[in-house]
């Protein structure tokens, strides 16, 4: 069913958004996922479209700990250290694929239900009702709203993290003319990362 659904992807930006329309979220250092439940079924899929169900076990068994019976969940897989700050070299070696988690952001289907062309405010409160138990494994993004955007930039690079996502809140999930800008830390390795790989 869903798991041909186009994933949304931010776009790169020199300067956080502000305004009463924008929501701001830390950018966790990981691996962009999707969660699908159709019944008895799940499948925990990378952003190339590969089956990770068996990769990533905490994740797909709290999707099938979950009441709903069907669902697509977006987010980023990731491993965190104490402080809850993502690893990426501990998620690529492949040694804690048991403590990956999904740090989740959206919901695009519940219960046989299109919710693309919901706004991203609906999206949000929906995906926060059915997560409100916080199965380990999947746990939601937190977000903040509105002019706060550049400060929590700030912070993030302080906390020597990624960088912020900003997502317009009356958007629907369209992949081709997405309102989600990233702004990355310089500072941090996934920016070098991309850097060496353009050369």
């Amino acid at each position: 069913m869903s798991k041909q659904f186009e994933f949304c992807r931010p776009v790169p930006k020199e300067v956080v958004p502000s305004g009463p329309d924008w929501i701001h979220e830390v950018k966790y250092d990981g691996y962009r996922g999707r969660v699908i439940r159709d019944g008895d079924v799940v499948k925990v899929l990378s952003k190339g479209g590969l089956d990770w169900t068996w990769r990533f076990p905490m994740i797909a068994e709290a999707a099938r700990r979950m009441k709903e019976r069907q669902f697509v969940i977006d987010g980023e897989i990731c491993v965190l250290d104490v402080r809850g700050i993502s690893q990426f070299d501990w998620l690529h070696s492949g040694k804690y694929n048991d403590d990956a988690q999904l740090y989740a952001f959206d919901i695009i289907a519940l219960d046989g239900d299109d919710l693309r062309p919901l706004e991203l405010d609906e999206r949000k409160s929906t995906l926060a009702k059915i997560l409100a138990r916080r199965p380990e494994g999947i746990f939601v993004a937190p977000f903040e709203r509105g002019e706060i955007g550049p400060e929590l930039y700030k912070a993030a690079c302080g906390m020597e993290l990624e960088g912020i996502v900003s997502k317009h809140i009356r958007r629907g999930y369209r992949p081709r003319t997405c309102d989600w800008v990233k702004v990355k830390n310089r500072a941090h390795p996934a920016y070098r990362r991309v850097m060496d790989q353009f050369g």
